[in-house]
């Protein structure tokens, strides 16, 4: 099993959304995030000041699949979440020792 954690900007959530359920995605969470990358944020202007915003709002998706799902998985995200701009997001791929479901004690890959 892997973890895939995806850090994308907010308005492509919807569109993320529909490609893992067309994958096969039955579950995800996703957590409100700020950060920066190469671009280290951006500069705007607001009644005449200007001022610097460093760290931009993003949206951190995670959804725990099994081995055989990841490069459809990866593949989907990266369909739905490209503009093609700096600052689209990141994709992190890692290995998940087990998974438990608390309800009934299921584990492995039925537990996902």
């Amino acid at each position: 099993m892997k973890k895939i954690e995806c850090n994308i900007r907010p308005y492509k959530l919807d569109t993320v959304k529909e490609e893992l359920t067309k994958v096969g995605i039955q579950g995800m969470t996703v957590t409100e995030v700020k950060g920066f990358g190469r671009q280290k944020g951006h500069t705007e202007l607001y009644r005449g000041s200007e001022y610097r915003i460093e760290f931009l709002p993003k949206l951190k998706i995670e959804v725990v699949v099994t081995d055989e799902l990841v490069e459809k998985t990866v593949h989907a995200v990266i369909q739905a979440a490209a503009t093609g701009r700096i600052g689209d997001g990141k994709i992190f791929v890692l290995p998940v020792e087990e998974a438990i479901r608390i309800r009934t004690a299921e584990r492995g890959s039925t537990a996902i």
